[in-house]
C-alpha cells in the first residue's frame, strides 16, 4: 500500500479506502469469496467473522434457518455470498437487509456488497489499531 509509513490511524484508513476504490469487479469478487456465509465459520479471518456475527448468531433457530435458506437463494441469484458488515446487527436485521437486497440487479448488488466490504475493512483496521 502506498503512503507508508502512515503518519496516523486516519491516514492508514484513508489509504485503505483509496486502495479499495481502485479494485476491479473481479478483484472485489475475489475478496468477497474470502468471507464465510452469515452464520457459518471460516473465511480468511474466522475469528473476526465469528466476533462480528456474534449478535446475529443469538437469533432464534427459525431466523437462523431462514437466513441460511435465503443465503443460498441469494448466492444462486448473484453468484457470491451475501456480504454485510454484521458487527452489532441482529439476525432479524441482517435477514431484512438480505431480503431488501434481493431486489437489486446484479450491478447494484455488487456495489452494495463492495460498500459493505469496505465497511468491514475499516472496522477491522480500526479494531487492530486500537488493540
Amino acid at each position: 500500500m502506498q503512503g507508508r509509513p502512515f503518519r496516523d490511524p486516519d491516514h492508514l484508513l484513508a489509504a485503505a479506502d483509496l486502495a479499495a476504490a481502485r479494485l476491479t469487479d473481479a478483484e472485489w469478487l475475489e475478496a468477497i469469496a474470502a468471507h464465510p456465509r452469515i452464520g457459518e465459520a471460516g473465511g480468511h479471518s474466522p475469528e473476526a467473522s465469528a466476533r462480528e456475527q456474534s449478535r446475529a448468531m443469538r437469533a432464534s433457530a427459525e431466523t437462523l434457518d431462514t437466513l441460511a435458506a435465503e443465503n443460498r437463494h441469494y448466492e444462486s441469484r448473484f453468484g457470491h455470498v451475501f456480504l454485510i458488515a454484521a458487527a452489532g446487527r441482529s439476525g432479524d436485521e441482517i435477514l431484512g437487509e438480505l431480503r431488501r437486497r434481493m431486489k437489486n440487479d446484479a450491478a447494484d448488488e455488487l456495489e452494495e456488497a463492495t460498500g459493505e466490504l469496505r465497511r468491514i475493512v475499516q472496522l477491522r483496521l480500526g479494531r487492530m489499531l486500537s488493540e
